[in-house]
């Protein structure tokens, strides 16, 4: 029995995306080592500087998927690096917000500048309406994974 042409475009897209994460993880890396960071550490980098304010290290945690205690050391890490600053909440003093250094992600954001010309290039050749599909389907993959991620950490782990 032939394929179907949506199964053919599901294999490709299979395909396709474990290129495109393993590349994008690889690109990570080389981001980090470029600028002597750990990978998670530019990653949740990006994250705080998506954010409207300062979080508490739960809110890094849940945003991450990491331990509160990894969630520490990696603001600890960021701390020493200068990239971020904890201060008291003034709402609650029993909470530390963390919040980036303008001065120090500029560093950060000169490297990301300089890659992004490339990628703006390869969004240009994209529609208006392909843009919004990409956009749809970025949104929905990020609640995908963090769904999953969930997931993973309520299960046991294999032997």
């Amino acid at each position: 029995m032939a394929e179907s042409r949506r199964e053919r475009l599901y294999e490709a897209l299979s395909l396709e995306s474990r290129r495109y994460l393993a590349a994008y993880v690889l690109f990570n890396q080389a981001v980090a080592d470029h600028l002597g960071l750990h990978p998670t550490d530019v990653q949740c980098l990006s994250l705080l500087t998506a954010e409207p304010g300062p979080l508490t290290v739960r809110q890094i945690a849940d945003m991450t998927g990491l331990t509160t205690g990894s969630a520490t050391r990696l603001v600890d890490r960021l701390e020493r690096g200068g990239y971020v600053a904890r201060t008291p909440d003034e709402r609650d003093r029993r909470r530390v917000l963390v919040a980036p250094v303008p001065e120090r992600i500029a560093r950060v954001t000169a490297v990301w500048d300089d890659l992004g010309q490339a990628w703006q290039t390869l969004l240009d050749g994209h529609s208006e309406d392909e843009l919004e599909v990409i956009t749809r389907h970025m949104r929905q993959a990020y609640d995908l994974s963090h769904a999953q991620m969930e997931r993973l950490r309520s299960l046991p782990r294999p032997d």
